[in-house]
């Protein structure tokens, strides 16, 4: 079977025949003309990681090797976090702070390692229990984290991959050499539920954005250590999940046909592999990798300098941009899919 076209050429093939969602050349480069002034920031250079991610274990001390097999733990059950009614959300409390959303997943995998359960290892999560991951996923009140039957299944299968190939992450991925795009490929290669790919208009697409984000977190983490040399990020696109559509919408780099804008209103739950649901990852890629583009050629214009911001860091940004501001973009609906790849 021929290999499905990279997220960034589904991107492009699927906005150029999107009828549902539409990128925004104004909008693109308004986000461009944001993120210019932002350039000298942290939020935009992969040392952000420890601030994107502060519930994580240290990368550079003793613990380094714990951050890597974390942030496997963590990107394997990294979807659907969306509750049905904004009222009953799981959360999580770790060391005073109460999280919903995908952080309660970062704090009950910290709050697990505190309490002694080698959360990390995959010798013990490869064979855990469902009720050791429920115990371990616990939420503070009634409403329990999603999918907890898939999660558990993700996560041993994942367990036991690493298993076969040297019993950690830091081995696994290391058959890949130090390139992000053979990371990418080794991982859905090896690991199915990684596989996040769709059919549109009778062509293969893919998204891998739990692929791609366990690889830019992996980058994130060596950056830290003064080990990022990490060649071909740039072939890693954004990670097209419910949220940064949103911020892109809100943004105005993105707009949804009436009919779809309205069936969102309406709560219509998207199938995965829905044709407005692929749509949406689809355009969300596209409109990043070019407002990376428009970017990269403000900084070559005004600077006269070579930009080395990729669309894993614009995604870093964007990320938690749409978390800081769902109140102002609470009238742009998110699209709600249940399934394990976002």
């Amino acid at each position: 079977m021929n290999s499905p076209l990279s997220p960034r050429e589904s991107g492009q093939f699927i906005a150029e025949r999107s009828q549902d969602v539409f990128v925004e050349e104004q909008g693109v480069q308004k986000v461009a003309e944001i993120l210019y002034k932002l350039r000298h920031s942290d939020s935009l250079t992969a040392s952000g990681w420890k601030k994107a991610n502060p519930l994580a274990p240290a990368p550079t001390s003793d613990e380094g090797s714990h951050a890597l097999n974390w942030i496997f733990v963590v990107d394997t059950m990294n979807f659907s976090f969306w509750p049905v009614k904004e009222t009953q959300q799981c959360e999580v409390t770790y060391k005073g702070t109460t999280y919903t959303g995908y952080m309660t997943l970062c704090a009950a995998i910290t709050r697990a390692m505190d309490e002694g359960i080698p959360i990390t290892d995959p010798k013990y999560f490869s064979q855990m229990s469902m009720e050791e991951l429920a115990h371990v996923l616990r939420s503070d009140n009634e409403t329990p984290m999603p999918m907890l039957q898939q999660r558990h299944q993700v996560l041993t299968e994942g367990g036991r991959v690493l298993l076969e190939h040297g019993g950690s992450f830091r081995t696994f991925i290391g058959q890949a050499g130090n390139n992000a795009r053979k990371m990418v490929e080794l991982i859905v290669e090896k690991i199915p539920s990684y596989r996040d790919e769709a059919t549109y208009e009778g062509m293969r697409v893919s998204f891998f954005k739990r692929a791609q984000i366990l690889v830019a977190d992996f980058w994130g983490i060596m950056e830290v250590r003064g080990e990022g040399n990490i060649t071909d990020m740039d072939w890693l696109t954004m990670f097209a999940d419910y949220r940064v559509p949103q911020a892109l919408v809100y943004l105005g780099a993105l707009r949804y046909s009436n009919a779809l804008m309205q069936a969102l209103k309406d709560g219509e739950l998207l199938n995965s592999g829905d044709r407005r649901e692929v749509e949406i990852r689809g355009c969300s890629i596209w409109s990043v990798e070019l407002i990376k583009d428009h970017l990269c050629k403000l900084v070559q214009e005004r600077d006269g300098q070579t930009c080395s911001i990729n669309s894993a860091i614009i995604d870093f940004y964007l990320w938690p941009f749409a978390k800081q501001h769902h109140k102002e973009m609470s009238h742009i609906p998110i699209h709600h899919t249940r399934c394990v790849y976002y």
